[in-house]
């Protein structure tokens, strides 16, 4: 059996974000309980509860191990953790500062696309990673495959990694728009544990037929849910870009394009902060939950 433990549902920033005072963020910052914070998106699987890969590796990580029982250390020996693997689907900062909170020389392994793996490669200070304990490796896309735990032993997943149309990370797109990448700058990974798969999609630009197919009758997919319309940002005076600019469908978008796919369970996560979805009490979040899609909150567990 998989179990899935969210432990970010936030975009870049959370929610609140530090630097806002809009009208969720300040909900969320007075203790609002129809307003939950989110941290920044990320995800943890098992197939056992002993061993854990996680699906990125958010800026928000060590807080999030710290609310997270299931990746307490044991109590034996001094130094230990069940966090074996963690497996990425870009190079965004909001997907790599996190593993920067693994470097004392606890060994784990550490997959990513080729594109992401030469963003590690190119900046010194992902060095405090020491190859010694940290293994990376350039996974397979489009192939299924069983990742293993620092020592080599297999952690009783399978996962396929599958490109999405996405964007280069902010950090590496120069001048202008650099358009949609769709070799493996921005991944969905496929989870299993001898069962159903879930979906991870963190980050997606469009439904392509490709991707129709592939989630036609999914047991489970967790969908970027960054913003309710794609002018939310531009219209609440947050930024001048739109979604699909930075490489985001809109919720109202997927809602129509998953609605012929027969998905059995639809839930949005990485949401930003200024997307009136995250509120319980909001008319956005009714329409979703009329819909059949859920919001994810950090904690929420899933089984499959």
């Amino acid at each position: 059996m998989l179990r899935a433990i969210v432990l970010g549902a936030g975009a870049g920033g959370g929610f609140p974000q530090w630097n806002s005072a809009g009208p969720g963020c300040v909900r969320a910052r007075a203790g609002d309980p129809q307003a939950k914070p989110r941290s920044q998106a990320s995800l943890a699987v098992s197939a056992d509860g002993e061993r854990w890969l996680l699906v990125n590796a958010s800026p928000d990580l060590r807080a999030q191990i710290a609310a997270t029982p299931a990746l307490h250390p044991r109590p034996a020996p001094l130094r230990n953790s069940p966090i074996a693997a963690v497996a990425l689907t870009g190079a965004e900062v909001d997907t790599i500062a996190g593993l920067l909170n693994l470097r004392e020389r606890q060994a784990f392994r550490l997959y990513g696309a080729p594109q992401s793996l030469a963003v590690l490669d190119g900046n010194p200070i992902f060095g405090a990673l020491n190859p010694e304990f940290v293994t990376r490796e350039a996974m397979p896309l489009g192939q299924p495959f069983a990742p293993l735990d620092g020592a080599g032993a297999p952690l009783g997943l399978t996962i396929e990694a599958y490109p999405v149309p996405g964007k280069v990370p902010l950090f590496a797109e120069g001048a202008g728009d650099p358009g949609l990448a769709e070799e493996g700058e921005a991944l969905g990974l496929a989870i299993s544990a001898g069962g159903a798969a879930l979906h991870y999609i963190p980050g997606c630009a469009m439904m392509t037929d490709a991707l129709r197919q592939r989630l036609t009758g999914a047991a489970c997919v967790m969908f970027d849910g960054t913003l309710f319309t794609d002018d939310e940002m531009i219209l609440a005076g947050a930024g001048p870009k739109t979604g699909r600019r930075m490489g985001h469908m809109s919720m109202l978008d997927t809602v129509a394009e998953f609605a012929p796919l027969g998905v059995a369970r639809r839930i949005f996560l990485h949401i930003n902060n200024t997307n009136p979805a995250l509120l319980d009490d909001s008319p956005e979040r009714a329409r979703l939950a009329a819909a059949g899609w859920e919001v994810a909150e950090d904690g929420m567990e899933i089984s499959l």
